[in-house]
């Protein structure tokens, strides 16, 4: 699909508000079974000073065009996805960092503060992100968090006020989904108390409510963002949501009126920020807005394909970013997969090329392989083949990028995962069923290392010719080409391939 290209110095017109914050919004009252509008001063007074707020959000997001000062980073798509084709912890939020310079919109589509993100900026300086964009570091981004994602708001103020201090100008450039769910503290509650019933068969969560958070909202009696606005229906709502979970478990410990007031009083602080973000994102498209979408998770923990149940609790393979912002899927242009030059997983489950003892120390010492959420020192593993093709086919992928190759840079062999086999047959492709993926043997590749300093490389013909030949032989058997080749932690540690 041929791309649409912003001309230099172009000044693209306003975005339009939706109806929903017009100053005519409506109060919808029930009488005698029939829907009554009757029109509240006080309400549309509101109403009026949430018009103003979006009005200033959307008006920054209107000119960004002729701002921004592209990297040269050879992407020309309109709508860009950047998902995660392994366990997580690919490094996708560094590539959305420099992809960011040449895009106006950086959105969220799923996922919670499970997803955590590091990348630096120009000098060094490291930032840990868990719900807010990795864009945010490019000074004329808009971030937006989608209606996918579940949201808990004390989190994400205190990774806003750390990005402050940090001198991240943060006000005008986030936007929060009317429609996302509020994760509490009774989902984080949950979450132990159900990894606790498990006994020894732990799915090895991160404890931070996400699974329950989206339970809550498949029952559909969980909150949302827009909910804030009505402080006693969401009392009522939080109260019912309580008595649910204490019905449920022994031992559930949650002081509901404690979270009501936290939130009534932290609804001040983040209703500045809510708007429609459907309408928001699709208006930008319309408007001739690029826009990159951040995925968050990976393919492998997807909750239909991935290796469940040890898996996420929402879909970061590409569906899951249409349902998650609203933007149909014909408009995705480019969508990377961002892979490690090797394998790391967190938590139980099925993983083929996995390494232990002194090798798996080692490499996980080299590649800094501890959770950015959690602090977890990650399993590691020879890059694994047949998974990367498996998530490829999922997600349609048209680039690759391979991250972190220059920790592989002392390495005398690379081994490379190619094949699945059962009783020496060849399986066709990732089984459904974990006992058979708990039992495969791999078919592994010798790979010739390079055993240099790949670290200062910047171009193409920079790389060291085993470090390439590696590189064509992933793209050879995926069938996908390894556009953007990452060699450290830096935001200029990338090479892209000609």
């Amino acid at each position: 699909m041929q791309s649409q290209v912003l001309a230099s110095g172009h000044q693209a017109p306003a975005l339009e508000l939706s109806p929903r914050y017009s100053s005519h919004s409506l109060r919808i009252s029930r009488l005698n079974g029939k829907h009554c509008c009757s029109v509240s001063a006080q309400r549309r007074l509101q109403c009026q000073h949430r018009l103003a707020q979006k009005a200033q959000l959307y008006r920054s997001v209107a000119c960004l065009a002729s701002a921004a000062t592209p990297q040269n980073v050879d992407l020309d798509a309109k709508v860009a996805v950047v998902l995660g084709t392994q366990w997580g912890d690919e490094g996708k939020g560094k590539l959305v960092d420099i992809l960011a310079e040449k895009y106006e919109i950086v959105a969220r589509a799923q996922g919670g503060a499970n997803a955590g993100h590091t990348i630096y900026d120009d000098k060094g300086t490291k930032y840990a992100l868990h719900l807010v964009p990795s864009g945010i570091l490019n000074k004329e981004t808009m971030c937006v968090i989608g209606n996918g994602v579940v949201i808990h708001l004390p989190t994400l103020f205190e990774e806003i006020e750390t990005l402050s201090s940090q001198g991240v100008e943060i006000e005008g450039r986030l936007l929060i989904s009317d429609r996302a769910h509020l994760l509490f503290d009774l989902h984080k509650e949950i979450d132990g108390l159900r990894e606790a019933e498990l006994e020894g068969k732990q799915i090895g969560t991160t404890k931070r409510g996400i699974g329950p958070a989206y339970a809550s909202k498949a029952t559909r009696n969980g909150l949302r963002v827009v909910d804030l606005h009505d402080k006693a229906a969401f009392a009522d709502k939080l109260r019912k949501l309580s008595m649910d979970g204490s019905k449920r478990f022994e031992g559930f410990q949650y002081d509901v009126e404690a979270d009501i007031e936290k939130f009534v009083a932290i609804a001040q602080q983040v209703l500045p920020y809510v708007g429609d973000s459907v309408s928001m994102i699709n208006d930008a498209y319309d408007n001739g807005k690029r826009i990159l979408i951040e995925g968050a998770n990976a393919t492998m923990l997807d909750l239909d394909f991935g290796t469940y149940p040890y898996v996420t609790s929402s879909n970061p393979s590409i569906g899951g970013v249409a349902v998650g912002l609203g933007l149909s899927p014909n408009k995705f242009e480019a969508i990377i997969g961002v892979a490690k030059a090797y394998t790391t997983r967190v938590g139980a489950g099925p993983y083929p090329t996995e390494l232990f003892g002194k090798a798996a120390d080692t490499l996980r010492e080299v590649g800094r392989e501890y959770g950015t959420t959690t602090g977890r020192p990650r399993r590691v593993g020879w890059l694994d083949i047949p998974a990367l093709k498996y998530a490829t086919r999922i997600n349609g992928l048209t680039h690759i990028n391979l991250t972190k190759l220059d920790c592989l840079d002392a390495l005398d062999t690379i081994k490379l995962g190619v094949e699945y086999q059962i009783d020496g047959q060849t399986l066709p492709s990732l089984p459904a069923d974990l006992s058979i993926l708990e039992a495969v043997n791999v078919k592994y590749e010798d790979i010739p290392g390079w055993k240099s300093d790949i670290s200062k490389c910047r171009t193409w013909e920079d790389l060291p010719d085993n470090a390439r030949k590696y590189i064509a032989r992933i793209e050879e058997l995926v069938g996908v080409k390894c556009k953007w080749i990452g060699v450290g932690p830096g935001r200029d540690a990338i090479v892209v391939q000609p």
